[in-house]
């Protein structure tokens, strides 16, 4: 049963995430995030080129797009960039989640990633979730109830254990069958729209300071800016043009 959390519908509004150690954290649940989420994350460098020529196939086909996200480029976005559907947005979010793979292992972004990702309303970092859903730390979770927060990610806010619970039971179902050696087909699901992960507390690395990687996103790019100040010049050429028109039309008649 689900345990009392705070309202938290905005990272201003949210409590500093608490991080948690990959080793704190199940192998069950690090495998199941992996085939649930990025079946090729240890193989790729940030991107899966697979799965985004597989995504624009089935956008051609039925003209809507689903996720072709790998944990890196999740991550990117959790920790730099803005939930917009912009272009260039996923421009930057596929260069950044290059960036983090150069600087970190795969080890230190997967647990990045359980530790910023959202599993519900309100519930940031895995072992927020762990608690909130079924009363144990991570370390402590079985194997059904591992599958269980894994479906939760593609949509936490609209299908957890809590909301909508029969449509995460399906998907734990085929995590777990996937997760046994069953050769099953996990549907990747369709692009939703997030925000930005509250503050996270994260302990010191060896490597490349996350805070280095990338720059934060802006609020508008400039070539956007630069869009709309043509179109205003456009407008305003045209409008001059036309009364140049009408003037000299007034001037020429007896």
């Amino acid at each position: 049963m689900m345990q009392e959390t705070a309202d938290c519908r905005s990272p201003s509004a949210c409590p500093t995430v608490r991080p948690t150690a990959l080793k704190d954290i199940t192998p069950v649940l690090q495998r199941m995030v992996i085939i649930g989420e990025d079946s090729r994350f240890r193989t790729h460098h940030g991107i899966d080129l697979s799965e985004i020529a597989d995504a624009l196939r089935a956008w051609r086909q039925r003209d809507r797009l689903r996720g072709a996200s790998t944990i890196t480029q999740q991550l990117a976005k959790n920790l730099y960039l803005s939930s917009s559907r912009n272009p260039f947005r996923k421009v930057k979010e596929a260069v950044t989640a290059l960036r983090l793979e150069l600087a970190l292992s795969k080890d230190r972004i997967l647990e990045l990633y359980l530790n910023v990702a959202e599993w519900g309303p309100g519930i940031w970092g895995v072992d927020a979730a762990s608690r909130a859903y079924f009363g144990v730390p991570p370390s402590r979770l079985t194997e059904e109830q591992a599958a269980e927060l894994v479906a939760t990610l593609p949509h936490p806010r609209t299908s957890n254990p809590t909301f909508r619970p029969e449509r995460t039971l399906a998907r734990r179902g085929l995590i777990l069958a996937r997760y046994h050696g069953v050769n099953v087909y996990i549907p990747p699901e369709e692009e939703a729209d997030t925000i930005p992960a509250p503050t996270v507390v994260l302990p010191p690395v060896d490597s490349v300071p996350i805070d280095s990687v990338a720059p934060l996103d802006s609020t508008h790019d400039s070539l956007t800016d630069r869009r709309t100040d043509a179109q205003t010049t456009r407008r305003t050429d045209a409008t001059d043009a036309q009364r140049r028109t009408a003037d000299s039309g007034r001037d020429s008649t007896p």
